[in-house]
């Protein structure tokens, strides 16, 4: 019996430019105190910067794709890339004419 298994979906990258970067640095600034600092605040301290180091390395950020799936103004570069090529299809064939008035529309038009 094979189910949906939400680990096995593969998801664009939502992490990139200095974001990733900064993740990456960050990850071992935070691995590097822990490691000096050790106890109970080092380990957490060497837990995210592990979750930060992974967060650039790897480009993924689950916690970032739950909090922008509801979010309107959000989409991957893919996403960007489809909705640009889709526009400049639906406008390939089409002219301007100059006319925007939306009191007086040209003779012909309802």
């Amino acid at each position: 019996m094979h189910g949906y298994d939400e680990a096995q979906v593969h998801h664009a990258p939502n992490v990139h430019g200095w974001e990733r970067t900064l993740s990456i640095a960050g990850g071992f600034f935070l691995l590097a105190c822990g490691l000096r600092k050790g106890g109970l605040t080092g380990l957490v301290e060497l837990g995210l910067g592990g979750m930060a180091l992974a967060r650039g390395m790897t480009g993924q950020c689950p916690a970032k794709r739950a909090l922008c799936r509801g979010c309107g103004d959000y989409c991957s570069i893919e996403e960007h890339e489809q909705l640009r090529r889709n526009a400049e299809a639906a406008t390939q064939g089409s002219t301007v004419t100059g006319n925007d008035s939306l009191d007086s529309p040209p003779t012909g038009r309802p």
